[in-house]
């Protein structure tokens, strides 16, 4: 009887045993679980960041063929003046 009371006690030690490691085989689960979704997060900032700097280069881009746009237009009114003024010019000779 003492024996079996001891095997029993053993069985008992042992199934605690190994729920507690059942237990912490879960909480490594449920961390790698934290570590992963860190990891998707840290990579969706990172791609927002992108994104961002991908926006920032286009308005630049725009900004500058905006530019490029007002300064071939400011040519070409100055072209068009110095046609206006030369056929000026001549119609005073011709007179």
């Amino acid at each position: 009887r003492e024996r079996e009371r001891e095997r029993e006690r053993e069985r008992r030690e042992r199934e605690r045993e190994r729920e507690r490691e059942r237990e912490r085989e879960r909480e490594r689960e449920r961390e790698r679980e934290r570590e992963r979704e860190r990891e998707r997060e840290r990579r969706e900032r990172e791609r927002e960041r992108e994104r961002e700097r991908e926006c920032v280069i286009e308005r630049e881009r725009e900004r500058e063929r905006e530019r490029e746009s007002v300064c071939v237009c400011v040519r070409e009114r100055e072209r068009e003046r110095e046609r206006e003024r030369v056929e000026r010019e001549r119609d005073r000779e011709r007179e």
